[in-house]
């Protein structure tokens, strides 16, 4: 294998992984520990104190 193709292939690799933390560092951000959505959550308790 050239030494062309063996960076090409980690840099395959890095991208993926990069991408995949990426991802998942976006759908922790939008829930809590009970799965439940940040926005949803406060749309729904300012609706309550409304009522």
């Amino acid at each position: 294998m050239a030494i062309g193709d063996i960076l090409y292939i980690m840099a395959s690799f890095l991208f993926a992984y990069m991408t995949f933390v990426i991802i998942r560092g976006n759908f922790q951000r939008k829930f809590d520990e009970n799965g439940e959505r940040f926005d949803i959550k406060e749309k729904r308790e300012s609706e309550e104190k409304k009522s």
